[in-house]
């Protein structure tokens, strides 16, 4: 079976103490839908704060003094924002497993469409490792490091693949209606702001 999931990409959290997150590996990547607990979303919530959060420069409005306005001042006021991640493949039944690599954002999926309905020109999915998914006729192959001189990959069919990004899309839409209420509970006085700014972050039209 593959298996097509979002994930985001988890900094070191040991000394953050702004809303609670969960005990999630730093450096390890956390799977988004909507079956995540409170203290995860947080940590979603933190990581995509961490990724945009960068001394504003002419053009931002300056960040805040307290400690909680500072630290989500760039995913508040960023323009794009990154979220560090992708989608992650895995086989469940070779056990091959590609991720993002580096530099690579959940906000540049869509590369994977162009994949399935461009000229099935390879995407870059990030660098050490470098992923590539590149359309083969009916087959899409995704190898897991296109820099190695052998590398693992996965043959997915092109359908397939079109059915696994949708349910992908699905499991994104419901983090960000966690996200949504949990911004509602955790950070009552920028909820709005931080809501929107998650649905910017992750490439979705916001939940009401």
């Amino acid at each position: 079976m593959i298996i097509v999931r979002p994930v985001l990409e988890i900094p070191s959290h040991e000394s953050f103490d702004l809303w609670p997150v969960s005990d999630v590996t730093p450096y390890t990547f956390l799977a988004l839908d909507g079956t995540l607990t409170p203290a995860d979303v947080g940590t979603a919530v933190m990581a995509l704060a961490g990724c945009n959060d960068l001394d504003p420069g002419d053009d931002r409005p300056p960040r805040p003094d307290d400690p909680l306005g500072g630290f989500l001042h760039g995913l508040l006021t960023m323009d794009p924002l990154f979220a560090a991640g992708g989608l992650q493949v895995t086989d469940t039944v070779t056990g091959t497993r590609l991720v993002p690599g580096c530099c690579s954002g959940l906000e540049d999926r869509g590369d994977w469409l162009d994949v399935l309905d461009g000229d099935g020109c390879a995407a870059w999915l990030g660098h050490d490792p470098s992923p590539s998914a590149e359309r083969h006729g009916s087959m899409v192959r995704l190898t897991v490091d296109s820099g190695a001189e052998t590398s693992q990959w996965i043959d997915v069919p092109v359908a397939e693949l079109r059915h696994l990004l949708a349910a992908a899309e699905e499991d994104l839409a419901d983090f960000l209606a966690l996200a949504t209420r949990w911004a509602a509970e955790h950070l009552p006085d920028h909820a709005e702001r931080v809501g929107d700014a998650v649905a910017r972050a992750v490439a979705l039209p916001p939940r009401n």
